[in-house]
């Protein structure tokens, strides 16, 4: 027997929730699955639990920023089984409450594993279902090294339920995982290293605010090895050694754990796409601007399974999947607006960017005046004994406008929404300049760095 359906939503994170709503709001019979508890990598395993590890580094960071300025910070120390337990008492209840929110939305929630069978009919758990309209948002995975070893790391998932902290932690890669975790598990004790193999991590950055971030992150305790490509990882009697060849030349690392933090692609090898008629490849499943299979017409993707121009961001997956069900619902071709989307590294401090990097600014033939701002001596970070901060503002001379906004400072990812509104609203720099903010405040600091 099979069940059909107007929309399947193949993935239980934020995007596919969210489409998965909005059609069956609009009278659709719309049924989602996901062989994970609902709510994804961002709720669950990612962005929400993340920042309640930070904030316990936050806490102990900040004690210590202020030592000999009236705060007496001996014996603050992170308790990771407590604050685990805290992670746990946010993320525990997801699941249940968002699978509740569903099914009092219309949805039917399934539990599996899918699998296509033809271009609009999947099997999950043994039953058959059919579909006019198929959703994939089954978000991303790491990826695979290749290196002897590789069995023995753990990934972003594991980390984040760890029951103990261990001294010696190695993460592989210089992305946003290793950067995070590394300035978490440093600010809790550990020994972290971080290994990249290219010349320069954290690459969609700016270049001049990713050096004063590894700087900071030094003085923390956080080493960052570059050039440095890893051979293998051996488990001896007390942990792993990480063989790596830096330049040419072999050395070894001992560590407790090793973490992978080297990226992530797109989870689509259990859904047997070729059955679909649908062509994807190392960036997801090739869609036309409105998200839209370029071969199969009844499947549409949104997130990291597609492949857009969007940055690998929950917003931008949930932007991407309102944007898909609107074109489903309406058979319309709008395309996702991706102007002035921040993204932000949430190290201590954290790094931000909206729009172009400086290169990409000239290259696409702009005029730019580039307004580099140090505020490490600023007000908002004297206050709170922080010592590092810089801003790169990238302005297009010919209307005043921001095209592009680089940060690095403590706060500086809420000033990054101000900063986007006004990019997305077409606002000049005199416009944000004329704007009085709360005093004093990080926000009131916008109008001296632009």
């Amino acid at each position: 027997m099979t069940d059909n359906y107007d929309l399947l939503v193949i993935g239980a994170g934020m995007a596919g929730i969210a489409a998965a709503t909005k059609c069956s709001s609009a009278g659709w019979r719309v049924a989602i699955i996901d062989a994970l508890p609902y709510g994804g990598t961002c709720a669950l395993r990612g962005c929400d639990p993340k920042k309640i590890l930070r904030r316990a580094a936050e806490v102990v960071e900040g004690a210590r920023l202020m030592r000999g300025k009236g705060v007496n910070d001996d014996g603050l120390a992170v308790n990771w089984g407590e604050l685990m337990k805290h992670k746990h008492g946010f993320t525990d209840p997801v699941p249940q409450s968002m699978e509740d929110d569903l099914r009092a939305h219309g949805v039917d929630t399934l539990h599996g594993t899918a699998t296509f069978t033809g271009p609009t009919q999947v099997k999950i758990s043994g039953a058959t279902y059919q579909a006019s309209k198929i959703l994939i948002a089954t978000g991303a995975t790491p990826r695979l090294l290749g290196f002897p070893g590789e069995e023995h790391l753990i990934d972003s998932t594991d980390f984040l339920n760890l029951e103990s902290l261990p001294s010696r932690i190695v993460f592989v890669g210089g992305g946003f995982v290793s950067f995070e975790f590394a300035h978490i598990a440093a600010r809790a004790g550990s020994s972290t290293v971080i290994v990249d193999r290219g010349a320069r991590p954290l690459k969609a950055f700016d270049a001049d605010l990713v050096e004063l971030l590894i700087s900071r992150g030094s003085d923390a305790g956080i080493e960052v090895q570059r050039g440095t490509s890893i051979t293998s990882v051996v488990k001896t009697g007390s942990g792993y050694r990480v063989h790596v060849d830096q330049a040419g030349s072999p050395a070894t690392i001992d560590a407790d754990l090793v973490v992978h933090g080297a990226g992530r692609v797109p989870d689509l090898s259990r859904l047997n796409l070729e059955e679909a008629y649908m062509p994807y490849g190392e960036h997801g499943v090739e869609v036309a601007g409105h998200l839209q299979s370029t071969m199969n017409p009844a499947v549409y993707a949104a997130g990291d399974s597609a492949d857009t121009p969007g940055m690998p961001l929950t917003p931008v997956a949930v932007i991407e999947a309102k944007v898909a069900a609107s074109n489903m619902l309406k058979s319309g071709s709008i395309v996702p607006d991706y102007a002035a989307i921040p993204t932000a590294v949430f190290t201590i401090p954290e790094l931000v960017r909206l729009g172009m990097l400086e290169h990409e600014a000239r290259d696409s033939g702009l005029d730019v005046e580039v307004r580099y701002t140090d505020t490490s001596g600023w007000y908002s970070n004297y206050r709170i004994g922080e010592t590092a901060g810089a801003t790169k503002i990238l302005i297009n001379k010919a209307d005043d406008r921001i095209v592009g906004a680089h940060l690095f400072g403590a706060g500086y990812a809420e000033l990054a929404n101000t900063i986007s509104l006004a990019m997305k609203n077409g606002l000049t720099t005199r416009q944000l300049k004329s704007t009085t903010a709360t005093y004093p405040s990080i926000g009131s600091d916008l109008g001296s760095m632009i």
